[in-house]
């Protein structure tokens, strides 16, 4: 193998990203990079360039771009893949692996955590880079690792392929959260606007009905929660089947596969049916604040209003709402469920030539 030439010139190294989160982290976290790679190597230059990265037919990121890329600079000591996307090998979450014969390393963002600091970043580009280049020191390499997350050294041929895994314990929990964050559910939630204003029309006759007055004076705070969860639940399960979001087994996904990819499609609806459960209880409570006199209230309840006599009013009400309004309805027509999920997303990235699962 030639090894990668690391001189007093420094070293350059090309980073490819997926586009959007992948890409804004890598550039926030550019400048910080080139000031570590400086310390150990004296001066450095690092390109960020945005990069949709495919996947193959076996499900491993495609690496053939990197060689018409290296053609566009004079020198690339090192090369990093950013993806969006969640890597398994060996039946965990995969946080890096190097192909050395190619001097390249593949990264999974989800599997750092959704709350990874621009620290957490830096420690595996750098521990990649340290062990793709030649007589980088031990010490630093040591430097870089992460807690409770080991390098899995190959046995046999030195150009074989080197795994970075997360923590059996920790990195399954990091990586479904890394996978919701990334699936963005912030972005996700106000294309369910057809949804919640099916729901408002439903849940507004919470405010002008007493019989829904009695009923929320009547339960406990507890049955409220549970009643609130279980309109949440109805819905998320309708916009899963109803959209077919849901990964079915098949021979071409390893079943722990399905498992993330599912978890963590449940976990991005919850949340976006979390938000529009809130906004609804909220604009129900505002309503029921305007319109709900209190004396006529304590009438009809026969117990004192207090604000809690509104804000039970609002969310058995919202409950209402999301099961007889939500239900039934889906994302705006503008959405892309293509981009909606991984499992959805990896489809994209393959072969055009590929089988569909």
């Amino acid at each position: 193998m030639t090894e990668p030439f690391v001189d007093g010139h420094g070293i350059c190294v090309l980073v490819l990203s997926d586009p959007g989160q992948c890409t804004a982290r890598a550039t926030a976290v550019q400048g910080l990079f080139e000031q570590e790679l400086e310390r150990v190597f004296g001066s450095a230059t690092v390109e960020v360039r945005p990069q949709f990265l495919g996947v193959s037919d076996t499900r491993t990121l495609d690496f053939r771009p990197i060689k018409a890329l290296r053609e566009e600079f004079t020198r690339v000591d090192a090369v990093l893949l950013l993806t969006e996307m969640p890597r398994l090998s060996h039946g965990r979450p995969e946080i890096a692996k190097l192909i050395p014969d190619q001097h390249a390393a593949s990264l999974s963002y989800p599997t750092l955590g959704v709350l990874a600091g621009r620290r957490r970043l830096i420690a595996p580009f750098m521990s990649c880079v340290l062990r793709l280049v030649d007589n980088a020191p031990e010490e630093e390499r040591e430097r870089y690792d992460l807690r409770w997350n080991r390098w899995l050294e190959p046995e046999a041929a030195e150009d074989a392929a080197r795994y970075l895994h997360a923590h059996t314990l920790t990195g399954v929990p990091r990586t479904v959260l890394g996978m919701v964050a990334t699936n963005a559910p912030w972005r996700t939630a106000p294309q369910l606007s057809s949804a919640l204003a099916a729901a408002s029309a439903a849940g507004a006759f919470g405010v002008f009905y007493s019989s829904i007055w009695q009923m929320s004076a009547a339960l406990s705070t507890g049955r409220l929660v549970m009643i609130g969860l279980l309109a949440i639940t109805s819905m998320v399960v309708w916009l899963l089947l109803s959209n077919g979001l849901w990964e079915r087994a098949s021979h071409a996904e390893p079943a722990e596969v399905l498992v993330y990819y599912n978890l963590s499609t449940v976990l991005t609806l919850f949340l976006c049916v979390l938000a529009l459960y809130l906004t609804l209880f909220v604009l129900i409570l505002a309503a029921g604040l305007v319109v709900i006199d209190p004396d006529f209230m304590e009438q009809i309840v026969q117990r004192p209003t207090e604000l809690s006599s509104y804000t039970g009013i609002a969310w058995l009400s919202a409950a209402m709402g999301v099961v007889a309004g939500g239900l039934g309805t889906s994302f705006d027509e503008s959405t892309d469920l293509r981009r909606l999920t991984h499992g959805q997303r990896e489809i994209a990235r393959r072969p055009q030539d590929a089988d569909h699962r």
